[in-house]
């Protein structure tokens, strides 16, 4: 998971946040054939502040995978800021280990009757 400052403001604006991203442009590879193949159309963004980096290559336009790239950083830094709860760790409570007990005492003299017999 990647951490943000906690003073971090998601711009408001696309120039905005790719003012703060390095983009490159480069060949995609794979299926779609010679327009994919030969076209600098896939981008790539990496988001200074953050690191992230996202990937889009689905277009044949390197203008829509742009914006592709953007919407779905914009969804990665609002996943980032969410505050997560951390979870407190608790004691068993005093009824619960009595109950704990009790039951590890039955069973023990449960097992103990099925012991074989000591001779004499």
């Amino acid at each position: 998971m990647t951490q943000l400052p906690d003073e971090y403001r998601i711009p408001d604006g696309d120039d905005a946040l790719l003012r703060e991203c390095d983009v490159q442009a480069f060949r995609a590879t794979g299926p779609g054939g010679q327009g994919v193949n030969t076209t600098d159309s896939a981008v790539r963004l990496t988001h200074r502040p953050s690191g992230i980096v996202i990937v889009a290559r689905r277009e044949r336009s390197q203008l829509r995978n742009k914006h592709d790239a953007l919407k779905r950083l914009r969804a990665r830094l609002v996943d980032a800021q969410r505050v997560r709860a951390r979870r407190v760790p608790t004691r068993p409570g005093k009824g619960a280990v009595a109950r704990r007990l009790s039951a590890k005492k039955q069973l023990s003299a449960k097992k103990s009757v099925r012991r074989k017999p000591v001779d004499e």
